[in-house]
């Protein structure tokens, strides 16, 4: 099958005009940051991943009043500060190396 140069660089300039086109969308759409008085605020999605934990134990951690949220919207939110003094008050520290009595590693 042979095809016309010319026809060829018609169909090269279009499939980059799409590309191009693809790509404003792809910039465009960054996620946008929402502040309150200067601090971030996370949505779910944030902190599921932040956390490693599933939607529902977020859910729990809301519905406990151990995590404080704001809604806004029908959509939820949470202060970048009290995500911090979450982790802090609630995540277990990672375990140490036990020592034997004399205070030595194992």
């Amino acid at each position: 099958m042979f095809i016309d140069k010319e026809e060829f660089e018609k169909w090269m300039r279009r499939i980059l005009e799409r590309l191009d086109i693809l790509e404003n969308k792809i910039t465009k759409k960054k996620k946008t940051r929402y502040t309150v008085n200067g601090e971030l605020l996370y949505d779910n999605q944030d902190i599921c991943v932040m956390m490693n934990v599933s939607k529902r134990t977020l859910q729990r951690f809301r519905s406990s009043g151990r995590l404080p949220y704001r809604r806004i919207d029908q959509k939820t939110f949470y202060l970048e500060s009290d995500v911090k003094n979450f982790i802090r008050d609630h995540l277990k520290p990672s375990k140490e190396k036990p020592e034997d009595e004399t205070g030595n590693d194992i």
